[in-house]
């Protein structure tokens, strides 16, 4: 059976596969950071985003990349101090979330819509949609490029990074743009509610498993690939959620990882 005698597969393929490459790698720095709470959070900024857009009449990913990126920065600096954290992720949450059902309620989008928001809709991705994908991932993609040095100090040795004089404030709100961008198009796969998913376990596991960044990196983004490729087949297969399959085979590989790291530590 040929998967991609379908044009339909062969968009879902294109676009997971730069999906995956762009939030295997930004979540390696997510993980660094600390900001996997971060990443569910805009999880839920998106799921409202997309909702207004919906209510709006314009593209999800263009609302869900209008609130993430708004909210991204200012989520992130109500956040940082660890004694508020927990409120301000609960806030935050509670207060998006029930925006995103106020936008569908307002709407004449059916149950079955708020579902594709939620979990994702791969499966039904067209050209046009793909290449704002791709040229998304590709925009986080160079910026992380050139930007790549400074961010990585900053996010495995702080205190160095301040002793050198480097700007944490400025490099902080830079990876949050790009953060929020990375869960706007990763959203489009597995949906606004799980988009954490390939955001925290294929860096997690890359932390168990890497001895260096570029090691984690490589790793990171083959489990992410290796994720979305299977769950796509799997998914085709069977006719069953494409984001199911993504969840079971990134938990598996995370169980996997943190065995092997108890057994060899």
């Amino acid at each position: 059976m040929n998967l991609f005698a379908y044009a339909f597969m062969q968009n879902a393929f294109m676009a997971s596969t730069f999906i995956a490459i762009t939030t295997g790698i930004v979540g390696v720095f997510v993980v660094a950071r600390n900001m996997s709470f971060l990443a569910h959070t805009l999880s839920e900024v998106g799921f409202a985003g997309a909702a207004f857009a919906v209510f709006a009449g314009i593209r999800p990913l263009d609302g869900m990349l209008l609130f993430t990126a708004i909210s991204s920065i200012s989520v992130g600096r109500m956040s940082v101090q660890a004694s508020r954290r927990e409120a301000s992720i609960s806030a935050v949450s509670s207060l998006f979330i029930g925006l995103g059902i106020l936008f569908l309620s307002l709407s004449s989008a059916n149950a079955s819509y708020a579902t594709t928001i939620l979990f994702g809709s791969i499966i039904g991705i067209s050209r046009a949609d793909v290449w704002q994908l791709v040229a998304l991932a590709a925009g986080v993609l160079i910026t992380l490029y050139f930007g790549y040095r400074r961010l990585a100090f900053d996010s495995f040795d702080p205190v160095g990074s301040a002793a050198q004089g480097l700007k944490s404030k400025y490099i902080s709100i830079y990876f949050l743009l790009i953060l929020a961008v990375s869960v706007s198009i990763g959203a489009q796969i597995v949906g606004s509610l799980l988009v954490f998913i390939l955001l925290t376990l294929p860096p997690n596991v890359a932390k168990y498993l890497g001895r260096t960044l570029p090691q984690m990196i490589v790793i990171s983004v083959i489990t992410a690939l290796i994720g979305v490729w299977s769950g796509l087949y799997l998914g085709f297969l069977t006719n069953w959620p494409v984001t199911f399959f993504i969840a079971a085979i990134e938990f598996l590989f995370y169980f996997l990882a943190l065995w092997y790291h108890h057994r060899t530590n």
